[in-house]
């Protein structure tokens, strides 16, 4: 034994112990969570009327005298089990939105609705991907940093030169990492400028909108190669209430893609002033697509659409070369971080932008480590569809976690860790891996012609 490695011994350790099946089946019923919560205390069940206790469980009889319950972390690269649930949770989300289900009307399906996507603005050429050259000139010419101010190469998708700047002197690092701090304000204004643009071409005065349609909106961010976010969102135009209710008869898509790209061009956000950058008019990029979808096939899938966004939301930064997932508490960790230098020259520029005064409020320095974004990787709005604290009762309720009626349950619980230990996390992997190949199993099965 002591010849083996330390997560081997643990592993056998814990094998071994008496309780190892009690153990296994809470591994389990966390989907081999890489970070469980470990709580202690005690639920009591009891009747309502004569206080009869109906149902008690207590921690002291567990493995550890704990139980264990999933981190629910969405990033695939901090916990894999957990970011797969999240993902199908992200899924049946955006799809209800789109087709109905889980208490939305299935007519959702056939009012006006897009799929678009907004662009950064250009912060400074980048090299590009593709079957073409990069950025031919035919004049050539340098920048006044002495760089070339073109590119003749043909890079691969996965090229190291994708997505770094040409120069990055003439680059603007104030600019991009200032856009990600007020891109998700800049996202609430477009949204206000949509609603404002569809009741003005159809004569209607703007604060009476919401007295005739809705808009709702699940979107998604993503960094592209170049480490900028760019936002794909699901539209739909309602009744004034709700998914439940029939959009105006002038409430077409046309109208709707129309609105869209009018308030791309026209919605700004300025910064404060600072001595350092000056005040920016924070835009969108120019490169928009908004795209209908069809129920009669003629457009993106709603199922296709719904799986694109689920994908994205357990992309950590760090999965996408696009920063980390784990924040930075000194200038020093930037250089230990295994990233590009031109994601590392904006995580220097967070730190230093957000050592300004005038930058306070946008804790530049707190979310150094996404390059100053710090949105939600997902948003929707209120009636777009259900919500993951409604999926998550579900999936309870389906497991038999449900509340009894005419009951009243007394909780006491406390944290008293995180984690696993080297050889449980060995194991919980296995398990993960078991319960992962199960899924793809079954659903091949079901996708077998009978």
């Amino acid at each position: 034994m002591r010849h083996l490695p330390e997560t081997d011994r643990d592993a056998l350790h814990i094998a071994q112990h008496p309780q190892f099946p009690r153990w296994l089946e809470q591994v389990t019923a966390t989907g081999g969570c890489a970070h469980p919560i470990h709580l202690s205390g005690s639920t009591t069940t009891l009747d309502a009327t004569t206080g009869e206790i109906l149902r008690h469980y207590d921690t002291r009889t567990e493995p550890g005298e704990r139980l264990s319950v999933r981190c629910r972390n969405r990033r695939a690269s901090v916990c894999p089990a957990c970011s797969r649930l999240h993902a199908g949770d992200t899924f049946h989300l955006v799809r209800a939105g789109l087709l109905g289900g889980k208490n939305i009307p299935t007519t959702v399906r056939n009012r006006p609705r897009l799929f678009i996507t907004l662009t950064a603005p250009s912060f400074g050429p980048v090299h590009r991907a593709g079957n073409e050259r990069c950025r031919p000139r035919r004049d050539g010419g340098t920048c006044e940093h002495g760089r070339p101010l073109g590119c003749a190469a043909v890079h691969a998708l996965d090229a190291r030169a994708v997505g770094e700047p040409l120069c990055g002197d003439c680059y603007d690092y104030s600019a991009h990492v200032l856009w990600h701090a007020h891109a998700s304000k800049l996202w609430d204004r477009f949204v206000i400028d949509v609603r404002r643009r569809l009741a003005s071409s159809v004569g209607l005065v703007q604060s009476r909108f919401a007295d005739h349609a809705r808009l709702s909106f699940a979107r998604v961010a993503e960094y592209q190669k170049r480490a900028a976010v760019h936002v794909h969102a699901v539209v739909r135009l309602d009744g004034p209430n709700g998914p439940g209710d029939e959009p105006p008869a002038w409430g077409t898509a046309g109208l709707l893609i129309d609105a869209v790209c009018a308030s791309v061009g026209r919605v700004l956000v300025r910064t404060p002033h600072s001595p350092a950058v000056g005040e920016l008019a924070l835009r969108w990029g120019v490169q928009v697509d908004a795209r209908r979808l069809h129920t009669d096939g003629d457009g993106p899938d709603d199922d296709a659409v719904a799986a694109y966004v689920a994908k994205y939301v357990t992309k950590g930064a760090s999965e996408t070369g696009a920063g980390t997932d784990h924040t930075l508490s000194t200038w020093v960790d930037i250089d230990a971080v295994p990233v590009s230098e031109h994601v590392r020259t904006l995580m220097r520029a967070c730190w230093r932008l957000g050592g300004l005064p005038e930058y306070e409020s946008l804790r530049l320095r707190a979310w150094a480590h996404t390059l100053g974004y710090r949105g939600h990787i997902l948003t929707k709005s209120r009636a777009y569809s259900t919500t993951y604290a409604a999926l998550r009762a579900d999936r309870a309720h389906h497991v038999g976690h449900a509340d009894i009626p005419d009951t009243v349950t007394e909780r006491n619980w406390r944290y008293v860790g995180s984690g696993h230990t080297p050889g449980a996390a060995l194991l919980a992997a296995g398990v993960a891996e078991d319960i992962a190949t199960n899924r793809e199993i079954a659903r091949e099965e079901r996708e077998v012609p009978r």
